[in-house]
């Protein structure tokens, strides 16, 4: 890949271009000795490349032994997992199609670790059991770039076998076909006024027809959207037809003339039909205040759009790409990229952040920026990822900025391994061969069970999860086994192809061996500054210009970020300087934009900063806490100086420190951060008939929405569940909810986003159910639903969080008796949860008034050998009668306790 590229780009970059590959290239060939002193021997890398080959025949042969032709393999369960015959997961299951997934996005791994006997024998099966004519809906962008993909990086690398004379002389590109078949059977998705396309797709009846059973939504991910044109253009070149890439091209048209044009960014969700920006999770409303603020980062659901730019360029070698994808990384650099961080933003106004946390997505990124010649920034934030391995095991779906666990899954995705082998690739580092390695181990230790691997459902507690995806297959021991392997250990040259966003294989000789798209004529809009690495490749020479050194500086500043490996010291003070450039923005709201929560002064104690000077004067002083960076909250004083503040006055403050940069002193690390937030537990309480209390299920709170703590006696309702069941759209089914507590299934969009869609229609509660099979409160950790990023007081209905298991409880309790009452109260306030003290004595006689008796009467019965003397309370005796089993005390209420 990296020849061709610098061939494309001679005429743009001259002699310049060939020489700095030459020094780029000569960086790949030193060896030995890693820049951290990491050291690892050939022989080292060759017992780890086999380790890996065991790993792969392990799971992949798991599959093809309990679950093909299913789509995916149940690691726990050693079954396949068949669309319809196990619990719906929501809309994670639209990638399944009835069309043995993980054999075709497996085909071209095969060949890559030169398992060819196998390829032959899987292509083979495609050929003869693979339909693609099923009655299902499935979504589009999972089916372009596995399945798609799949077939078209098996049908190239079956050419390219046959070609040699040795293997796959019976192919007659059945594969290729069965791909065109395929494009066309997703192609009606595209049928839009806008030309982005359907998220789903009916393989039989389209979109549109009566009987394909969607059609009816109307937003999309931009990623979705945009994440068509490798696929897609290789098709049309490989088959002749033109029509799919000028589909694809025509996604890419209209999310780019859509940007934001201050800005330059893209929003995450979009209307199909008329083009408009969704907020995350918000369905699009007419004049809707939310729609202004849509979210833009590099993760998930836009994170492969800028991929595909990029590699568009590359595979099919148009500029217009290449144009496009600068203007926008320019943009991600300014706005998104806080080494060594890559936070969400606000699309129309970029210099606030939406949210603290990150999603495990954006680890393709630094792989990305490689590609580019960015080695800096990828350099620091590969590392920030690999620190955030080395405190959970893997990277969690998503975690935040102080690096702590925000949502603790982790499926097994590839995209921290592809940029570790591009960093690799592009230094020749030893180092990241360690990091490899590590993968490998942790793979070993926490993912393997006997019939493959299995997700992780919580990195906290290292619980599985009923899962194996094909990705896993398809890109995670592509990247490692390239990762350990020479050149010439491979049956291809690999600089010859371009990896897809699955890691399948396309030909870059596509951009000049095959005709392009006619439509291919669009010009760049915008102004954009060329920078170092714009038009021309990647020079080691440039980035670390005669310092082999260079790379290792750039690590060891983040090498600690998480506070694992760190020797502890004593050294409570330190300094930093903090720019407060005059932006407009008060000087505070300028600090929270950054993530910085504060404080007022007067709320703590001079003890608790260890100086009471400090706290003489509070005037405009503030408690600046910065973000968890070493496992310690660390505190900073600032003062917001103007010319009317008394501080402005003294000597030691400069005349002109009145705006402008702002020298903050560390004052002392002053508290530990617990490991794990407290979460004060709720429940659901099934109260209606036959359960009537005894079932009591334990949920999480929401940190937004109705308060039950402050609820005396919860809320009470029967419930209903959401169609469409993850809330995430227009509810169907509006008017069953009203005055309801709603069934929600977790996924898909935010927690509030859902919120605020039930409430609408009149849900009087939510119980969100966990989509992860397997998961339970007794083995995952509670924790607090969050918002989105945005204020979420407009939410005033209760909102709980059951793990699957639980859900189960209830969802098959709602089947079975269809009206179903629940109670929503935290776990303290449970009904018959509270402990009784009744004590007993005998009433003298005329004690109690006329009339009284009978209401306050309890009947005691006392046994007395065979036969039972029967006393009321009062005193008075009745008739004797010999009972069995009796109880003590008969009484209208039943007291867990009593004493006489």
């Amino acid at each position: 890949m990296w020849g061709d590229w610098i061939r494309r780009e001679a005429h743009g970059c001259g002699v310049l271009v060939m020489l700095l590959a030459v020094v780029f290239f000569f960086c790949l060939l030193n060896g030995g000795t890693g820049q951290d002193g990491q050291t690892i021997t050939a022989e080292e890398k060759s017992k780890i490349r086999d380790q890996i080959l065991e790993m792969f025949d392990h799971a992949y042969n798991s599959y093809m032994k309990y679950a093909y032709p299913a789509d995916e393999l149940m690691p726990l369960s050693c079954r396949g997992r068949v669309r319809g015959l196990e619990p719906n997961r929501g809309d994670i299951d639209d990638s399944l199609g009835k069309f043995s997934l993980t054999l075709i996005d497996t085909l071209d791994t095969l060949v890559l670790l030169n398992k060819l006997d196998e390829f032959e024998e899987a292509v083979k099966k495609t050929v003869s059991d693979v339909r693609l004519d099923n009655d299902i809906v499935v979504s589009v962008f999972e089916t372009n770039i596995r399945v798609l993909g799949g077939l078209l990086g098996a049908h190239v690398m079956a050419d390219v076998l046959k070609q040699r004379g040795e293997r796959m002389q019976w192919y007659r590109d059945e594969l290729l076909h069965m791909a065109k078949e395929l494009g066309f059977r997703l192609l009606p998705a595209f049928n839009t006024t806008s030309g982005l396309p359907y998220p789903r797709v009916n393989l039989r009846y389209g979109v549109l027809n009566p009987l394909s059973r969607t059609g009816t939504e109307s937003d999309t991910c931009t990623a979705c959207a945009g994440t068509m044109i490798l696929e897609f253009a290789a098709l049309s070149r490989l088959s002749g037809n033109t029509i799919f890439e000028e589909h694809a091209r025509k996604a890419l048209d209209v999310l780019w003339e859509k940007r934001q044009r201050g800005s330059d960014l893209v929003g995450t969700v979009i209307n199909i039909h008329n083009g408009d920006w969704v907020r995350r999770g918000e369905t699009s409303r007419t004049n809707d205040k939310h729609s202004l603020n849509a979210n833009s980062g590099v993760g998930a659901g836009i994170d492969s759009y800028y991929e595909y730019l990029m590699k568009a360029y590359i595979l099919l070698g148009d500029k217009v790409y290449l144009e496009r994808f600068n203007t926008h990384y320019s943009a991600i650099m300014k706005y998104i990229s806080k080494p060594p961080l890559l936070l969400n933003v606000h699309m129309h106004n970029p210099t606030v952040n939406v949210r603290s946390w990150m999603d495990s997505l954006l680890a393709f990124f630094p792989g990305l920026q490689v590609l580019r010649g960015d080695l800096k920034p990828a350099i620091e934030t590969h590392e920030m990822l690999y620190q955030v391995t080395k405190q959970h095991n893997f990277l969690p779906e998503a975690f935040t900025s102080e690096f702590r666990v925000h949502w603790g899954q982790h499926p097994l995705r590839p995209e921290f391994a592809e940029s570790t082998y591009f960093l690799y690739k592009a230094t020749g580092d030893p180092y990241y061969l360690k990091v490899g390695q590590s993968i490998v181990e942790k793979l070993n230790t926490h993912a393997r069970v006997p019939c493959g691997f299995a997700a992780v459902q919580d990195v906290r507690t290292g619980t599985h999860e009923d899962r194996m995806d094909s990705f896993f297959l398809a890109e995670m021991f592509k990247y490692l086994y390239l990762l350990f392997s020479e050149k010439s250990q491979l049956p291809i040259d690999i600089d010859d192809y371009i990896f897809t966003t699955e890691a399948h294989l396309l030909p870059i000789s596509l951009s000049s061996t095959q005709p392009h798209c006619h439509s291919n004529n669009t010009e760049p809009q915008g102004a954009h500054v060329d920078d170092l690495f714009s038009y021309c490749c990647p020079s080691a020479q440039t980035l670390f210009p005669n310092n082999p050194t260079f790379a290792r500086t750039i690590r060891d500043g983040y090498k600690y970020l998480t506070g694992v490996g760190r020797v502890q010291q004593n050294s409570p003070v330190r300094g930093i300087e903090l720019p407060l450039h005059d932006t407009g923005l008060e000087p505070v709201e300028f600090l929270k934009s950054m993530g910085i929560s504060l404080t007022p002064l007067t709320e703590l104690t001079s003890a608790s900063l260890g100086s009471a000077a400090l706290v003489k004067q509070p005037y405009n002083l503030h408690l600046l806490t910065l973000l968890h960076w070493t496992n310690c909250w660390i505190y900073v004083i600032y003062c917001v100086i103007s010319s009317a503040h008394p501080f402005s006055h003294m000597s030691h403050f400069p005349k002109d420190s009145q705006k402008g940069v702002y020298k903050l002193k560390l004052v002392a690390e002053v508290s530990q951060t617990p490991e794990h937030e407290e979460v004060a537990p709720m429940i659901v309480q099934l109260i209606s008939p036959p359960f009537l209390g005894r079932t009591v299920l334990t949920a999480g709170p929401a940190k937004f929405g109705m308060d039950l703590a402050k609820q005396e006696h919860g809320v009470k309702g029967s419930i209903v569940r959401s169609v469409p069941y993850t809330a995430c759209g227009s509810i169907e089914n509006a008017v069953e909810l009203q005055g309801h507590i709603a069934l929600a299934l977790r996924g898909d969009c935010m927690f509030a986003a859902k919120a605020r869609h039930l409430q609408e229609t009149g849900a009087i509660g939510v119980i969100f159910i966990d989509y992860r099979e397997g998961s339970s409160s007794t083995e995952t950790p509670l924790f607090q639903m969050v918002g989105d990023g945005d204020s979420t007081d407009d939410i005033t209905i209760p909102l709980v969080f059951l793990f699957s298991k639980e859900g189960a409880i209830l969802t098959s309790a709602l089947e079975e008796h269809h009206n179903v009452d629940v109670l929503l109260l935290p776990k303290e306030k449970q009904l018959g949860k509270e402990k009784l003290n009744i004590k007993f004595r005998l009433a003298k006689d005329g004690e109690f008034a006329e009339g009284e008796v009978e209401s306050t009467t309890i009947q005691l019965v006392l046994e007395q050998s065979e036969a039972a003397t029967e006393m009321g309370i009062n005193g008075r005796e009745a008739t004797s009668s010999t009972r069995n089993n009796q109880e003590t005390c008969a009484s209208s209420q039943r007291a867990p306790e009593s004493s006489p």
